[in-house]
């Protein structure tokens, strides 16, 4: 498969998910939520922007069908993350729509980059234009150029998370380690096999900056 035809898939499947991607999830009630995240704020913060530990991710301002999605993933055990499927025993479909919907009701963290102003801009080429050569599509074909995601097409919102996630989920994903659906994890899988761990050093030090 060449370069760009790898490309015009994603984004042929990017449409698509847009589309239909969150026909089958409940909607949340934030009130409801907001009693049910009680025990998520111990590691999310109360705000859910403020985590115990750098590997966690700032849930605040996310949309609701990415969030409500990644909870049946951990409940399922799609994504295998032992804490968080603890936390899920007992919880109903509407429980888990309720979590995303207050968390997505809340304001969105900002962060800076920090990196030097020649890596800044590699990575926003980076981030913008993608790897012609290495078949990786534009993070904002998806993300969108301020790292907002698509709620409708529940692409998540990637900015303001800390540098040590993003660049852990990069290299999960291009190591196949983070369980995820097959058509969201095809793109995610397709895009960061071609990445050096430099160049997802850098693109997660300049995603936490956008906004």
């Amino acid at each position: 498969m060449s370069v760009r035809t790898s490309i015009a898939k994603i984004t042929t499947i990017s449409i698509l998910l847009s589309l239909f991607s969150g026909v089958a999830l409940a909607a949340g009630d934030p009130a409801a939520g907001q009693a049910q995240a009680i025990t998520c704020a111990a590691c999310h913060g109360q705000d859910g922007a403020t985590a115990i530990d750098p590997s966690y991710p700032n849930l605040a301002g996310q949309n609701e069908v990415y969030l409500t999605r990644q909870l049946q993933m951990f409940q399922s055990g799609q994504r295998d993350v032992a804490l968080m499927s603890a936390q899920l025993i007992g919880k109903s479909e509407q429980d888990l729509a309720d979590l995303g919907a207050y968390y997505a009701s809340l304001p969105g963290k900002h962060s800076q980059a920090q990196g030097s102003d020649e890596d800044i801009a590699a990575a926003e080429r980076l981030y913008k234009g993608g790897d012609m050569s290495k078949g990786v599509a534009a993070c904002s074909s998806c993300h969108g150029p301020n790292g907002a995601g698509n709620a409708q097409a529940g692409f998540p919102a990637i900015s303001g998370q800390s540098v040590g996630y993003t660049v852990t989920q990069l290299t999960d994903y291009r190591e196949g380690r983070r369980g995820t659906n097959d058509a969201y994890g095809s793109m995610m899988r397709g895009v960061a096999s071609g990445l050096t761990d430099g160049q997802i050093a850098i693109l997660a030090d300049y995603i936490s900056g956008l906004h």
